[in-house]
């Protein structure tokens, strides 16, 4: 007997999270011992491993790959105070990218003209809305991605995306890399 679709997407949606914030919280956990060494190391590579994190966000932002494990994981290994910094650039990067592809997904659709056709009133959409453009990053996982899409398709203009970006980019940094450290060093104590 076949399974409704709906609980298909319950156990692929549950299975989502687990894996977006479980893994990086289990590898953690699992490689605790060892992130002693790593802390020990991180000092001696100097630049290149906050610029590798960042530039790895950058190039995750061109993929349905959420960065949320990689804002944990930055709190856990360069600490509370450089991985917000680090994790806060990175998801600044991929959010700058992600509103170009989506700007471009906008010109090459000719969106303008063809968002009349939308059904549900999307046409009207307040996609330059700052309560659409900060809170729709806190849905976890996809909000981040689906907010710098719609604004480039939508063509919101760049500094209201780019502070609102900024803002509550500061807030999902703060949030996830303290509570990685947090994880961290309150399994080693």
């Amino acid at each position: 007997m076949l399974m409704p679709k709906k609980s298909w997407v319950f156990i692929r949606n549950t299975l989502l999270v687990l894996i977006t914030f479980g893994l990086p919280i289990g590898l953690i956990i699992f490689f605790r011992n060892d992130f002693i060494a790593i802390e020990k190391r991180i000092p001696t590579t100097g630049i290149a491993g906050p610029l590798f994190s960042i530039l790895l966000m950058g190039i995750l932002s061109a993929t349905p790959i959420p960065t949320d494990p990689i804002v944990i994981l930055n709190g856990a290994v360069f600490g509370p105070v450089v991985g917000i910094l680090v994790s806060w650039m990175g998801n600044n990067l991929a959010a700058i990218i992600e509103y170009f592809i989506g700007k471009g997904i906008g010109t090459l659709a000719d969106f303008n003209k063809q968002k009349k056709y939308l059904p549900f009133g999307l046409s009207k959409f307040p996609a330059d809305s700052a309560i659409f453009l900060i809170c729709g990053r806190f849905i976890p996982q996809v909000g981040g991605k689906i907010v710098s899409i719609a604004g480039g398709v939508y063509h919101v203009p760049f500094w209201r995306y780019l502070w609102t970006a900024i803002v509550s980019n500061l807030f999902g940094s703060v949030l996830l890399s303290v509570g990685g450290y947090s994880i961290l060093h309150g399994l080693l104590q």
